[in-house]
């Protein structure tokens, strides 16, 4: 009986030795044991792991990626705007004997330099390059924060700028100057539309100068146009050329009456004169103008007076 108590007593020891000393580190873990204040190496990996009771203490390491959100910074950009601006950041530990003997809460001093560097950044970038540019400044803030992270045995996998906060004044003058831009565009296409459409009025206008009877066709066509809405009224354009030829027409007519037969390569002016030479060379008592007298120019000297009506 003794020797049996004795021999539970030995294996009830050995359970509480087994249980004190055993440790499981998980997969995504990574254990690092201090013996009497020293750290051993390398550090232990997953699985069932046994320490020294009393003597040797186990840290576990978390060697995922954590996601690190950084608080909205307050800036002014290189421009002179005030901006808000906030940021995640992704990082994991490669070095767990580092990362637990260099720096004493490793994920708050990340804390702390990606909010410093995330300041500095805005202050070096402008407006346009935080809302259209973010993949270079995306690069430079974990260039920044990685710097000072690798001598903790940490690595940065990326770093993004989430949002970028404007004021309300910077925010009416970006839409007032949206709106002129689209207005810009606007004028330049409808003005372009209209060169383009002047030109081929012109070329379509010199075609029909040639042929007189595409005008017609084109008249009737846009009466057709126009019948096809089923309208009660119709407007129909009344073409210059027919005007014109009424113009011609009722002058002949007027010509005709007074008894002038003007040529077909007179002008309005020489059919002027020719209905004044008709009317005869009355004066104004009713006699008739004497024909001018002729005058000869003799060489060497000059001419003489013409004679008077009464010699």
């Amino acid at each position: 009986m003794v020797v049996l108590g004795i021999l539970l007593g030995l294996l009830g020891l050995g359970v509480i030795g087994f249980a004190a000393s055993a440790r499981v580190v998980h997969q995504f873990e990574k254990g690092v044991v201090f013996r009497l204040g020293r750290v051993q190496t390398p550090p232990r990996s997953a699985g069932l792991t046994m320490i020294i009771p009393v003597v040797d203490r186990l840290r576990k390491v978390n060697a995922q990626i954590v996601t690190l959100p950084v608080p909205a910074q307050d800036g002014i950009t290189r421009d002179n705007v005030t901006v808000r601006v906030d940021a995640v950041a992704y990082f994991r530990v490669r070095d767990p004997v580092r990362a637990t003997v260099e720096v004493q809460d490793y994920q708050f001093a990340v804390l702390q330099v990606a909010q410093t560097s995330l300041r500095s950044i805005i202050g070096k970038s402008d407006l346009d390059d935080l809302l259209c540019n973010r993949e270079s400044l995306n690069q430079g803030l974990a260039l920044m924060i990685d710097s000072p992270a690798t001598g903790w045995g940490i690595e940065i996998d990326r770093v993004e700028i989430k949002d970028v906060a404007l004021p309300e004044s910077m925010k009416r003058s970006m839409s007032r100057q949206a709106e002129a831009e689209r207005e810009r565009r606007s004028r330049i296409i409808t003005a372009d539309g209209e060169f383009q459409a002047s030109q081929k009025l012109a070329a379509a206008a010199s075609v029909m100068a040639e042929t007189p009877a595409a005008l017609q066709l084109r008249l009737l066509q846009t009466i057709v146009e126009v019948a096809a809405e089923k309208n009660s009224t119709l407007v129909l354009p009344f073409p210059v050329e027919l005007l014109r030829f009424l113009d011609e027409a009722a002058r002949k007519v007027g010509n005709r009456s007074s008894g002038v037969n003007p040529g077909p390569g007179q002008d309005d002016a020489e059919r002027e004169s020719t209905r004044s030479a008709s009317a005869g060379g009355a004066t104004a008592n009713g006699s008739e103008s004497a024909p001018p007298a002729p005058v000869r120019v003799m060489a060497g000297g000059p001419a003489p007076p013409a004679p008077s009506p009464g010699r």
